[in-house]
């Protein structure tokens, strides 16, 4: 099905299942522990041996040597695969940082070695009587504020270069009437996800199987078979369940090769999970930035001129986090630049992270756009409201598809009790509490992959989906049930959903958003298919039928989907070029109120709102989850996230979870979220975008811009902690 034009009323507008709040259809495995998660597939493959993945001790030099001997000698030891003995694997396009083979060191914690034995605790044994050997270079770059000048323009996902301007900047910044110019740090961050890194890999002649944890199937498998130098059409991932990924199982790791390669020299499956102090370095991270955000306006409030740079660093130098990509969308301004430069440094691979270079990107423009607001005297709604655009700012002749970020921000700023709102900081108290509150707009795009399904109508009447689709914890399987039970006129609990398997016909994946609304389109695309066969079959008109209550109905006639016996059907979305004279984006109002400790400093938040335009929602139950897990993300990321590096090292020292913190349940209080009405027909046949990472772009901001509103002192540097705080706070 080719999607060529935007769409038009169809089945989804007169929905009955489709945009219902509905339980997860994965929850009582999850819930009873019987959902099956890459490590513990027990059953898929006979007599599994069990990995253990040796990091390298520096961050950049050489291997010396490595005496394997001792350990080999070991109870239990099966088979050692050392990068000394092994030359290195293949790369592919979807790995930046080696991983694995050679003597050559790229990064602390780099996989130099897998010992696998007959339990977990022989290979963990004998890996710790391995004795490695190191030629340390003296000469790493770890220190991003040292070596940025450095950089180079940055390349994007799809090799664009990231820089743009319009009109003359410098000329309008220098006439500005009023102006900023202000320098904001985020730091490198970890996914932390709960389920780490894990594979069960088994040979069968030629052929490999990798029960894993993945969120892009066939990219895995494409990249294993670049990666392996094996026929891709070799190799099966299985990855129907996925504890957490957040951008950080985009890609295949570590734990997939090392478990091939032991696999093959232990002449059995072998498992792996990557312990967790690994994980931080020896997988991806989200990058650290530096962003300057410069904005002049006049005296009325309308921006003259807006320019954002930003400098990160990565293995590669040329693609890092790309801070400046809401700049170019938010707000109007007819003198703008924007840019994203990249040094090459000797950390671990910066890769993506959920809403990669928005997510960090909104942290430092939506506290610029308040404190613009407060040079001006303008209510900082207002004064984003008196700068909407009505086209593309970067690009005027590029029309929005639909946009509704001013109404988010009024809703937003009713439901929240914006009005009252004390505009002068520090002098709102509640007890030992400064009080305060914070708002930001979000912006994250809504882009769409070609993605295809198959479709089943089994004897029974029941409808089988089969799509190597993937559910993160984002609902996949349930947004995706309620598309075929839709489509094919059927209750929701006569639909069976199998992911994650590439066995299955490929699809969008899950990732930068696109998930939801490509892989429900491809869904529908074979629910179409399967629809023509059933009428052919019936001697009906598939397209023009109606399909309810387990039945196809076409003029006077009527017949049971049972009667067409067993038929399969796939299908393919595909999304014409039509698009492109759109940018499809989802908007977000976010609102949070703060109390900051009089005495100490600390920050608590009290609560959150996010007023969201994100298209059709398909399952209002799992999209809110979605928002709310993004909003406690960003509160990490603006009050403690923080992977601390070890400049003299090249590592970050705090790679596990009792040191890198994230939020728990005490620091996360009441949020709300709220989705507007609003149908995006140009996106796809349903109308929908995705929403997992709208929620992280924002929130951050509004809470360092409520923490400047509780007690006057504006902390650029983030994370926000009380040592940053404290020496400026209110006396009391």
């Amino acid at each position: 099905m080719e999607f060529t034009a935007p769409a038009g009323e169809n089945l989804f507008d007169k929905a009955k299942i489709v945009g219902k709040p509905t339980r997860r259809i994965d929850g009582p495995l999850k819930t009873t522990g019987t959902a099956p998660y890459a490590y513990e597939r027990h059953d898929v493959a006979a007599d599994q041996a069990y990995g253990w993945v040796i990091g390298s001790g520096i961050a950049k030099g050489r291997i010396a040597s490595m005496d394997l001997d001792e350990a080999r000698a070991a109870p239990g030891v099966i088979a050692i695969v050392a990068a000394t003995e092994h030359k290195p694997v293949g790369t592919s396009d979807f790995n930046y940082a080696p991983l694995f083979g050679g003597r050559e060191v790229t990064h602390y914690h780099q996989a130099i070695a897998v010992v696998v034995a007959e339990t977990f605790e022989q290979a963990r044994a004998a890996a710790h009587l391995i004795r490695t050997q190191y030629d340390r270079a003296d000469d790493g770059a770890y220190d991003l504020e040292k070596i940025k000048d450095g950089g180079a323009i940055g390349t994007g996902f799809s090799g664009e270069k990231l820089d743009s301007k319009r009109g003359d900047f410098d000329g309008a910044f220098a006439d500005a009437a009023v102006k900023i110019d202000a320098t904001y740090e985020t730091p490198d961050e970890s996914h932390a996800m709960m389920e780490p890194m894990a594979t069960i890999a088994a040979w069968d002649g030629d052929k490999l199987t990798l029960w894993t944890s993945n969120q892009m199937i066939n990219w895995g498998k494409q990249a294993l078979g670049s990666i392996l130098g094996i026929p891709a059409e070799n190799i099966r991932l299985d990855s129907p369940y996925i504890g957490g990924g957040f951008g950080g199982k985009l890609f295949v790791r570590a734990d997939a090769v090392m478990a091939a390669l032991g696999a093959k020299a232990a002449k059995r499956p072998v498992k792996i999970a990557l312990q967790r102090p690994l994980i931080a370095n020896n997988t991806t991270h989200r990058p650290a930035t530096i962003q300057r955000v410069r904005i002049g306006a006049g005296k009325d409030g309308k921006i003259t001129a807006i320019g954002h740079e930003c400098w990160s660093a990565n293995v590669t130098g040329d693609s890092g986090e790309d801070g400046t990509q809401q700049t170019k969308k938010l707000y109007a301004g007819a003198n703008r630049i924007a840019a994203s430069y990249v040094a090459k440094n000797d950390l671990p691979e910066g890769n993506a992270m959920r809403a990669p270079g928005e997510a960090v990107g909104h942290l430092a423009l939506e506290v610029a756009m308040d404190e613009m607001a407060e040079k001006l005297g303008m209510d900082p709604i207002e004064f984003r409201i008196a700068n909407e655009p009505h086209s593309l700012p970067s690009d005027p002749e590029k029309k929005f598809s639909e946009r509704h970020l001013v109404r988010c921000m009024k809703e937003g700023a009713e439901r929240f009790g914006w009005a009252k709102r004390n505009p002068k900081p520090g002098q709102t108290r509640d007890g030992r509490y400064f009080t305060g509150i914070g708002m930001a707009a979000g912006y994250r795009g809504g882009p769409t992959n070609k993605s295809g399904a198959r479709v089943r109508l089994e004897k029974d009447g029941r409808i089988t989906v089969e799509t190597d689709m993937t559910d993160i914890g984002t609902g996949s399987y349930t947004i995706i049930a309620q598309t075929a039970a839709e489509s094919m006129g059927v209750p929701l609990e006569k639909v069976s959903v199998e992911l994650g398997d590439s066995a299955y016909p490929v699809s969008s994946g899950s990732g930068g958003q696109w998930g939801a609304a490509s892989s429900t389109a491809g869904v529908y695309a074979a629910c179409v298919e399967l629809r023509r066969k059933i009428g052919e079959k019936l001697g009906m008109d598939g397209d023009t039928a109606t399909f309810a209550n387990g039945a196809i109905i076409h003029d006077d006639q009527t017949a049971q989907l049972t009667d067409a016996g067993e038929l399969t059907a796939e299908g393919v979305i595909e999304f014409g070029d039509f698009k492109q004279g759109y940018d499809i984006g989802t908007y977000a109002a976010h609102f949070c109120e703060i109390a900051v400790d009089a005495y100490t400093a600390e920050t608590h938040i009290r609560r959150m709102l996010a007023v969201c335009d994100a298209g059709r929602i398909l399952n209002p139950l799992s999209a809110r989850s979605q928002v709310i897990g993004a909003m406690t993300m960003a509160a990490g990321s603006a009050l403690m996230e923080e992977l601390a590096v070890d400049t003299r090292f090249g590592f970050f020292a705090n790679h596990d979870l009792a040191s890198y913190e994230v939020p728990v349940h005490a620091d996360i209080p009441h949020q709300e979220v709220v989705f507007l009405d609003t149908l995006d027909p140009v996106i796809a046949p349903l109308k929908a975008k995705g929403v997992g990472e709208l929620g992280i772009c924002g929130p951050g901001a509004a809470i360092a811009n409520a923490i400047y509103n509780a007690t006057g002192v504006r902390v650029r540097e983030y994370p926000i902690t009380l040592d940053k705080l404290i020496e400026g706070m209110p006396a009391v």
